[in-house]
């Protein structure tokens, strides 16, 4: 069997309902990998990371959210809240001592909301085309009249994406709970390391995004790496190595520092 066949195990997170996650054993700072929008955890970038620590022998745990891939639930039912609850979960569960989060478009957001719930639980965090408040940023000034006035009457809205050919169901109360959780209006009260990776090529999270997160995080060791024909989903062979690269390039400063 393959590693990346990895049989995914359970977790209960009441109501019966559940979280699949898959995790490897390993030394600390563990490496929890968060992913994207409507994305799951046999990724490229979740089976890439998941081997590099495997090499390091580093803890690795990669998991789908509420509504995604194998997890419980419908994915329009979810919420950004519900997804950070589902990524405390798996944190205060399923690792022990600290960890390097990485998060990829959404899971960018999930992890700055999951290190400001535990910060003393965060060594590290490592976003890729990061999308925090991408609900009030993105979506909502995209909607028409029309599409406004369906969410207001309670109704469900598909916006459809340039990487998915299945729309993605949209409701309102996802865009309140969204509200609820901005980040980039105020100072982000975390003092990690933090690095962000981002294509200038990418047609759903501006680059710019990643450099109004810099601009906002209070900690001063933050590292921006703009990939100039990068395009979202940074999964080409040579965004793969440059993932791996940043990744290891802080898990060996985060040794050194415990030393």
């Amino acid at each position: 069997m393959s590693h990346s066949a990895a049989t995914a195990a359970t977790i209960d997170v009441g109501a019966g309902e559940t979280l699949a996650y898959v995790r490897q054993p390993g030394t600390t700072p563990g490496v929890v990998f968060l992913t994207g929008y409507k994305s799951d955890m046999t990724g490229q970038k979740a089976l890439r990371l998941e081997a590099l620590c495997r090499a390091r022998g580093q803890a690795f745990i990669r998991f789908d959210y509420y509504g995604h891939g194998q997890s419980a639930g419908e994915f329009v039912d979810g919420t950004i809240g519900r997804w950070r609850d589902d990524a405390v979960c798996i944190l205060d569960q399923l690792t022990t001592g600290p960890q390097v989060l990485v998060g990829s478009s959404l899971g960018g957001w999930i992890m700055l909301l999951t290190a400001l719930m535990r910060p003393e639980r965060v060594a590290g965090l490592v976003g890729v085309a990061a999308a925090p408040d991408f609900t009030e940023d993105l979506i909502a000034p995209q909607l028409s009249p029309g599409e406004r006035a369906v969410l207001d009457a309670g109704g469900i809205v598909n916006l459809s994406s340039v990487y998915d050919p299945s729309p993605t169901p949209l409701n309102k109360r996802f865009l309140d709970n969204g509200r609820e959780h901005l980040l980039l209006r105020d100072e982000i009260a975390l003092d990690c390391p933090v690095r962000l990776i981002h294509g200038m090529q990418d047609a759903d999270v501006p680059w710019r995004t990643s450099l109004r997160l810099a601009e906002r995080l209070r900690t001063t060791d933050v590292e921006v790496t703009l990939v100039k024909d990068g395009e979202h989903r940074l999964s080409r062979e040579d965004d793969l190595e440059n993932l791996c690269a940043v990744l290891e390039e802080l898990l060996q400063r985060l040794e050194r520092k415990e030393r």
